[in-house]
């Protein structure tokens, strides 16, 4: 091991890296509570102050996706519809088998210049996280409890609102509607064989009423739907633990357009589309399985350096001072001093799990497959 991967496995450098997150987020959130002072007088101006904010706290993961660990991501798909990327609002369907896949596909936004104005149609319980749901609640991120009957108000008023959104918007679906294990599995395909509907080997069934109300609601604003598959090299399982240790890893995306005008306005058909869909992504990712690549020619999109720029700004403004108040502590020779700081260390490396915690595959608790699971669609 050299010594830059050496470092890079140090829990101390890691605990840095995750104080300036943490600490660029809360100055972040608070910019932004800052700025609803705008919306009643500016939405538009409100909305484009966000995206760059929001931007300046997700950019820094993307940094440790991109530049830290060194992760690559490959584009199977034309050159006709790379050249449409930031160019129009789209709906992206991502398959949610990883703990990073959700970093995989911020990085393809950034690398497209869309990562401030993305979205998700996120859980609920994710808006009482700090940091993340505080800034995608700014974000006019649509939260949902996964109960129609109690979020239909909620969703079409939500999505109803970013119709006129002014930046390009990737609105990211993970239609199975929770990610992937193999007893999450055997229920949803118990669900589909009592539907008869056919069965899945890589995905669970998808959820269809989230992205027939999505593209109901986005119809006449998105202009197409995105559809990425993705898996990585090495059969690999790839954590945030990893990337954050400098783990590299090769992600593949199979990316396919599907023009808006090409998909059913029916919510029956719509739904019968989303399940055709799912049973083709099935079939990539059983190519891929057997063949260690995606059908296609594939495009390798350069990084970019703002990410990286963001992210040592922020490092320099804040670790500056906490070098220097270390220093001081550690030169004061007050115990009092010594143990406030050790608590703080400890609350840091507690707040750090906990973030990380959130992304973790068998953290992810969900309800899939009890009462409700029965009434998904």
């Amino acid at each position: 091991m050299d010594l830059v991967a050496y470092l890079k496995t140090q829990f101390i450098l890691q605990l840095l890296i995750g104080f300036v997150f943490v600490v660029s987020g809360l100055i972040i959130n608070l910019l932004q509570l800052c700025s609803c002072v705008i919306w009643p007088f500016n939405r538009q101006l409100y909305r484009r102050i966000n995206c760059r904010l929001a931007y300046s706290l997700w950019s820094q993961l993307v940094m440790l996706l991109e530049w830290w660990s060194g992760t690559e991501c490959t584009l199977y798909t034309d050159q006709a519809t790379v050249d449409k990327f930031g160019k129009e609002h789209v709906i992206i369907i991502l398959n949610h088998n990883y703990e990073i896949d959700f970093l995989c596909g911020w990085t393809i936004c950034e690398r497209y210049g869309v990562l401030g104005s993305s979205k998700v149609l996120a859980k609920h319980e994710l808006l009482k996280v700090p940091l993340i749901g505080w800034t995608w609640y700014f974000l006019e991120i649509v939260f949902c409890r996964r109960k129609w009957e109690v979020d239909r108000e909620t969703v079409f008023r939500g999505l109803e609102r970013l119709r006129d959104y002014p930046e390009c918007m990737w609105f990211l679906l993970y239609c199975e509607g929770t990610r992937f294990t193999e007893k999450k599995h055997q229920i949803s395909m118990q669900v589909a064989e009592s539907k008869g509907l056919p069965k899945l080997k890589y995905h669970l069934l998808p959820r269809t009423k989230g992205f027939t109300t999505t593209l109901q609601c986005l119809k006449g604003t998105v202009n197409a739907v995105y559809d990425v598959t993705l898996n990585f090299k090495g059969e690999k399982n790839p954590t945030l633990l990893g990337i954050i240790s400098g783990q590299k890893y090769m992600a593949d995306m199979r990316i396919r357009r599907f023009p808006v005008e090409e998909i059913p306005n029916e919510e029956a058909e719509c739904a019968v589309w989303l399940h055709k869909l799912y049973q083709e992504k099935d079939a990539l990712q059983e190519q891929y399985k057997k063949e260690g690549c995606f059908p296609g020619p594939t495009i390798s999109p350069p990084r970019r350096p703002w990410a990286l720029l963001n992210f040592l700004f922020w490092a320099t403004l804040l670790l500056s001072p906490l070098v220097s108040f270390a220093w001081g502590v550690v030169i004061s020779g007050s115990p009092l001093l010594i143990i406030g700081f050790i608590l703080f260390l400890v609350v840091a490396t507690v707040a750090m799990r906990r973030l990380i915690g959130v992304t973790q595959v068998n953290k992810t608790g969900s309800s899939y497959g009890d009462q409700n699971a029965k009434k998904q669609d």
